[in-house]
């Protein structure tokens, strides 16, 4: 892996992709057993998630399990803008469903606060949250993800989907801002 540079910043290293698979593994297997006699909805919360929630939907092997797609929008650039803006709404009843959120990343935890607040008030069995990247010194809203694949301090990242003004998903690595 080597640095790579966006909008004239400069990202380094940071996952390799061989310890990602190993904690979509690892998660998968997780919900695997918690939900082996149900029928879980996947909740991908798209842009960010769409390659994480592809490798643990397949990695579940739970053949009754469905999945679903939302859009939510917080960051410009390397910041949050403090404010959620729905894009795509869910379009599937999920009524006495157990629904699993899956998030790229959880820094704030407004996104993810706003849509557990929303889903509860269409009745599901269950809500829990799984997410590939968790920062939990940048949580101020709402509570951690009951699944989480790697805790990560307060720097900006992206790759494997997560992105900077919609470039860089594609990285099959995770990079983090370089300081300095």
């Amino acid at each position: 892996m080597e640095e790579v540079t966006y909008q004239g910043m400069t990202f380094e290293p940071y996952i390799r992709r061989e310890e990602i698979a190993k904690q979509v593994h690892r998660l998968a297997q997780e919900i695997k057993r918690d939900y082996a006699n149900e029928n879980p909805l996947f909740l991908c919360v798209l842009n960010g998630s769409f390659i994480f929630a592809a490798d643990l939907f397949r990695a579940c092997g739970l053949h009754d399990a469905e999945i679903a797609f939302i859009r939510f929008k917080s960051y410009e650039g390397t910041q949050s803008t403090g404010k959620v803006k729905e894009i795509m709404g869910l379009d599937i009843d999920v009524t006495g469903r157990n629904v699993l959120i899956v998030e790229d990343i959880i820094d704030s935890g407004i996104t993810a606060a706003q849509l557990r607040k929303e889903l509860d008030k269409q009745n599901p069995k269950s809500v829990k949250m799984v997410s590939l990247l968790f920062k939990p010194e940048a949580l101020t809203v709402g509570k951690a993800p009951e699944y989480v694949g790697f805790e990560i301090p307060c720097k900006f990242i992206l790759g494997y989907g997560l992105d900077i003004d919609e470039l860089a998903r594609n990285l099959p690595d995770i990079y983090v801002l370089k300081e300095g």
